[in-house]
């Protein structure tokens, strides 16, 4: 659906869809490098509306899971793109051994997630944590299948923060507004909270429309 003429919007250009890699073969017997996920990345300003390719991996971090949670019930138009750790295990709750309901949700989660990217299918991960390792793990899977991935840290009050997560948030702050993400591997990165959240009406996964 085209936007309003009076709204802004952000749109993914074509040339942000892949990333690129410089892995180089094995010499002799030297162990494999992991593929080089790193792009040129740029920081989004808010809008009202952000437009992403289909099939695009968009990760939602955020120091609150209850906000995050509110945001992407409000700007998506489905809830069928939207995973996380925590809805499956909350699916896995029962049925295996407590000891390991975590080992399987997350496998659960890898494999839907890997499933959705390889058939070209759009993935907006609810991330669990500010940690780079959860964040990496789907970037590499989204680079395989040449997914485009993009980023958007919505912060949240104060007394929200864990103390626990106070180091990694403020580290994510500091790379996200330095367009350092990039060498994560995300396209575009965003950060919002507070009004620019609020300003936010809705996130759509389709081409931008043809001009006529």
């Amino acid at each position: 659906m085209p936007t309003t003429p009076n709204s802004r919007s952000v749109k993914i250009s074509e040339d942000e869809r892949g990333g690129w890699s410089s892995d180089r073969p094995r010499r002799g017997g030297a162990a494999e490098r992991p593929p080089d996920v790193s792009v040129r990345g740029r920081v989004l300003t808010p809008s009202d509306t952000l437009r992403y390719s289909p099939g695009s991996l968009l990760v939602v971090v955020s120091p609150s899971a209850d906000e995050r949670d509110k945001l992407l019930a409000r700007v998506l138009e489905t809830q069928s793109t939207v995973f996380g750790l925590e809805k499956v295990r909350a699916l896995v709750a029962g049925r295996v051994p407590a000891e390991q309901e975590e080992e399987q949700a997350a496998q659960l989660l890898d494999k839907a997630v890997a499933k959705r990217l390889e058939s070209g299918e759009t993935v907006v991960l609810a991330a669990s944590s500010l940690e780079h390792e959860e964040r990496d793990r789907y970037v590499r899977m989204a680079h395989r299948f040449r997914r485009p991935r993009h980023l958007i840290l919505l912060e949240a009050p104060r007394d929200q923060v864990a103390d626990d997560d106070r180091a990694a948030l403020n580290d994510l702050r500091r790379r996200l507004d330095a367009a350092q993400l990039g060498a994560e591997g995300f396209q575009t990165s965003l950060r919002i909270g507070g009004s620019t959240a609020g300003e936010l009406k809705r996130i759509v996964f389709r081409p931008p429309p043809q001009d006529d």
